[in-house]
């Protein structure tokens, strides 16, 4: 095994804000991924220089998001989240969508 050089290796903010999130694309599919900043992200999807899956399939809509403060622990949720069926997705955003409809009244 080679000896490789750690610095140049990315280093990784494994602690502070990590959000997993699901979009919904133009075609009615969903894309799950995670971020640090949600905001910068789905402009950046939207922009096309995102996931190439959602490329022709723009525009997104973010339809749910969970806050996590360990990157480890978004990673596993994003993992979870992604192996789920679409109905199982879709009983997440409308539970999702309802808690906010409910904390914004």
């Amino acid at each position: 095994m080679k000896n490789r050089d750690k610095s140049f290796r990315k280093a990784i903010n494994r602690e502070g804000r990590f959000f997993v999130y699901i979009v919904q694309c133009r075609d009615g599919t969903y894309y799950t991924g995670y971020t640090q900043n949600l905001e910068e992200r789905v402009s950046l999807h939207n922009s096309g220089k995102g996931a190439k899956y959602l490329r022709g399939k723009l525009p997104v809509k973010l339809v749910y998001t969970k806050e996590y403060h360990y990157y480890k622990n978004a990673l596993s949720a994003e993992r979870r989240v992604k192996k789920l069926t679409r109905e199982q997705k879709l009983n997440l955003i409308r539970i999702y969508a309802d808690n906010n409809r409910e904390s914004t009244e």
